[in-house]
């Protein structure tokens, strides 16, 4: 990945491309499930999503080779998908971009508002 492509973002569109070419080629309900691990899986990831890349690969490779073996969805994931994605993403209590954001914000206010009391 060169410096113009990581600027512009073309490597990861063209990595999304990618993820939903072989995402179309599965089975009905392993594509609900995709799409459902997607949902779940964004909001941990940094303000690109270049983090959760990988993430997503392994996922998908997952049920990639599910679907060839005849597993069912639910066989593979288990009947809890948020949890299999919290797990994914570095288990119960990960945390997001909101919540990253919301301690920096936590910190740059309380810095100005020490600079107003001294």
């Amino acid at each position: 990945m060169n410096f113009w492509e990581t600027i512009t973002g073309s490597d990861l569109t063209r990595e999304w491309k990618a993820f939903e070419a072989r995402a179309a080629a599965l089975p009905d309900d392993y594509r609900a499930a995709w799409e459902q691990i997607k949902g779940h899986l964004f909001p941990h990831g940094d303000f690109t999503g270049r983090n959760l890349t990988p993430i997503f690969d392994a996922a998908l490779g997952l049920l990639e080779e599910a679907a060839a073996d005849g597993l069912s969805v639910r066989e593979v994931l288990g009947e809890d998908i948020r949890g299999f994605c919290t797990a994914l993403a570095g288990g119960e209590g990960a945390r997001t971009h909101r919540d990253r954001w919301r301690e920096q914000l936590n910190r740059n206010v309380a810095r100005k508002l020490n600079r107003l009391e001294g």
